[in-house]
């Protein structure tokens, strides 16, 4: 992704969904009201790898977030040749 803030923010809704859905029963119900209530014993199997999955993404772009803003202050920090003063009034 081009943007690192919009990896964050798709994996903590990724994350904040699959969670809910895996301490709720949102799907169960839902399942049932529309006719599949025989695949609810196979949530567990989807839901928990994809709950993995999502935490796993959200800590790789906070990472990468951390990453790019120490980067970013060294090479542009007040210490730094390429530091721009503000100007003066």
């Amino acid at each position: 992704m081009k943007n690192p803030k919009t990896l964050l923010r798709v994996s903590v809704i990724g994350t904040v969904l699959v969670a809910l859905c895996c301490v709720t029963p949102i799907l169960v119900i839902l399942f049932g009201a529309i006719g599949l209530a025989a695949l609810t014993g196979y949530l567990d199997v989807v839901l928990f790898p994809a709950l993995a999955f999502f935490i796993g993404l959200t800590l790789y772009a906070l990472w990468h977030e951390r990453r790019r803003k120490k980067q970013y202050d060294a090479c542009c920090g007040q210490g730094s040749p390429h530091f721009r003063n503000p100007p003066h009034e």
